[in-house]
């Protein structure tokens, strides 16, 4: 079994940035492909971003390309998304993900572990 908490949100003015935080307990992240997904009031949860086990492969949704980095560190099992100029439009409930092989997927029910979530609010 594994436990993520994710940690970092909170309240930013548009154009600030903010980084996230998704720690695992109960076993090592070392081989799972991860996603981060974000869900805003009254809107579907939506992928925003994965990364492959090692960390060699990334993917982001057209809406933070160029805005947001994902990244691991597997010593730490910790997985983290950096965020920045971040717009209004960026606001909503981020969770991490973890699914049981090596790479992400932007299926919400591949993931077979959810954080709880850390809420994200941009301000114009």
């Amino acid at each position: 079994q594994v436990q993520l908490v994710e940690s970092g949100g909170g309240l930013v003015q548009a154009g600030g940035s903010l980084r996230l935080s998704c720690v695992a307990s109960g076993r090592t992240l070392s081989s799972y492909g991860m996603g981060w997904f974000r869900q805003a009031p009254g809107k579907e949860r939506e992928f925003v971003t994965g990364i492959s086990w090692s960390g060699g492969t990334t993917y982001y949704a057209d809406s933070v390309k160029g805005r947001f980095t994902i990244s691991r560190d597997n010593a730490k099992n910790t997985v983290y998304l950096q965020m920045n100029s971040l717009k209004p439009e960026d606001t909503a409930v981020y969770y991490c993900a973890a699914r049981t092989t090596y790479y992400y997927t932007a299926s919400r029910g591949a993931y077979d572990y959810w954080g709880q979530g850390t809420q994200v609010t941009v301000s114009s």
